[in-house]
């Protein structure tokens, strides 16, 4: 028991001990509930809080999406050449060209000689004409002199045709349609659909329950018996006596349904809206233009003009046919002639001129890009939650405390400053375990997580105090 002076100066500290403090009866439970305990230690049943350990945990806020924007089409107008005419060709007439040409001709050979008559200046029948009365029937070499010729012309046979001739080529004409366009109401999204996870939070529910507060156990007590001290070995008696377990009953609140999120739905917005969309392209129409041709009529010679040749006192054919051409063979000496003609140079012939194309320059409207949708990404939102979860139950457990043997004013001067030092208010530094003292060790004790229901080392450990 405590001397009188720490009765007076520790009326607190006593009873904080005192359920540390097993009775002279109650020493052996002490003893063997406590291993490894030393003389002059004095030791408490204390509790020991719950420990808690804070975790952070990211949980999603808002899942991740996308943003949709339209990006309208972009049209220029720009000049362009388009083709009005085709390129075509024209086939035009090129008259045939004569140049005059003189040349010496013979009129009498120096031998033989077909002359035009029998009379002695006639002239002599050319060349051509010979040719002709040759082709026309007369055989030359076979004829004597003094015999004459003279040739019939039966006329060349004509006929009216008529041809169609072109007169300007087939080509087309192009047409330029422009685009058509529309506007149209369109349901566009907005913002799409979602999900916000929302915290829902505990429910907890209040229980009866029936605690140990004191196990079971048995002690020794002194006891009587017949046989009283005979000497001072004998005559002490001790009895093991069972003291049954002691239980409290304690109403405490429980967890029934831990912290928790849901799920909500956010449905996709949508907005109406007008956009002007393409119907039909700009388009080319390409438009022939047929050939033009022109009805003629023309005289077209059929057959070429025949020259027969007969001798002279041949009456076959009539006398109206005579050209006047007639060939006489005498014997006369050559002579000759210069004479000049026009003959062609080039014939008459067709050529072929070179329409070149038309074109116009036209303004029009070309799209630069097609209407697009763009597609944002909205990442997804997280926030950090702290939560605290239980590592261990509260106990009781026997601990070191202080005690009459190693309790002295300069370790309670120390306390009282160290407590004053962390912020609890231990009342004056006097030496002496006050009620302020008290209350700021437990308050201490609570604030860190120590055992309560003590003075114990560990506090004093933990205030940096060592005995």
């Amino acid at each position: 028991m405590f001397n009188n002076h720490y009765k007076v100066f520790f009326p607190a500290l006593v009873a904080l001990v005192a359920t540390g403090m097993a009775s002279a009866e109650e020493g052996v439970d002490a003893a063997t509930a406590i291993p490894n305990a030393k003389p002059g230690e004095c030791y408490a049943k204390v509790v020991i809080p719950a420990q808690y350990k804070t975790e952070a945990e990211e949980v999603l806020v808002k899942e991740p999406s996308e943003r949709i924007e339209i990006i309208p089409a972009k049209y220029e107008w720009v000049k362009e050449k388009v083709l009005v005419k085709e390129a075509s060709q024209k086939l035009v007439s090129v008259p045939a060209t004569y140049e005059t040409v003189t040349e010496k001709v013979e009129v009498r050979p120096e031998s033989l000689v077909w002359l035009t008559s029998l009379r002695n200046n006639a002239p002599q029948a050319s060349p051509a004409l010979l040719e002709a009365a040759k082709n026309g029937g007369v055989d030359l070499d076979a004829a004597t002199p003094g015999m004459c010729f003279h040739e019939h012309r039966i006329p060349a046979k004509y006929e009216t045709r008529t041809e169609q001739v072109l007169v300007s080529e087939a080509s087309e004409r192009v047409e330029v349609i422009p685009a058509k366009y529309e506007w149209v109401e369109e349901k566009v999204l907005v913002k799409e659909a979602s999900q916000k996870e929302v915290a829902v939070p505990p429910v907890y529910e209040t229980i009866t329950e029936k605690v140990l507060v004191e196990p079971a156990r048995t002690v020794w007590k002194k006891g009587r018996g017949l046989i009283e001290k005979i000497d001072n070995t004998t005559g002490e008696i001790m009895c093991l006596v069972e003291i049954p377990a002691k239980y409290k009953t304690i109403t405490k609140r429980v967890l029934k349904t831990p912290a928790s999120t849901k799920v909500i739905e956010i449905p996709a917005q949508y907005k109406t809206v007008k956009v002007r969309k393409l119907v039909s392209a700009p388009q080319e129409k390409r438009i022939e233009i047929p050939a033009k041709y022109k009805t003629i009529t023309k005289r077209v010679q059929v057959s070429e003009d025949e020259f027969v040749w007969h001798e002279i006192h041949n009456k076959e054919l009539d006398a109206s046919s005579r050209t006047g051409n007639q060939i006489c063979l005498q014997k006369r000496p050559a002579v000759y002639k210069t004479v000049t003609r026009r003959v062609v140079k080039t014939p008459a012939a067709t050529k072929t001129v070179e329409i070149p194309a038309q074109y116009k320059v036209v303004k029009v409207r070309k799209l630069v890009s097609a209407p697009q949708e763009k597609r944002i990404e909205i990442p997804a939102k997280y926030t950090t939650i702290t939560k605290r979860i239980k590592i261990s139950d509260q106990r009781v457990e026997w601990r070191s405390v202080l005690c009459q043997t190693n309790m002295k004013p300069e370790i309670i001067t120390r306390l009282q400053r160290a407590l004053k030092a962390a912020g609890f208010d231990p009342g004056p530094i006097d030496g002496v375990v006050g009620a302020a003292t008290l209350r700021a060790v437990g308050n201490y004790q609570r604030e860190k997580g120590l055992p309560t229901g003590g003075l114990t080392m560990d506090t004093l450990k933990s205030l940096g105090i060592t005995i």
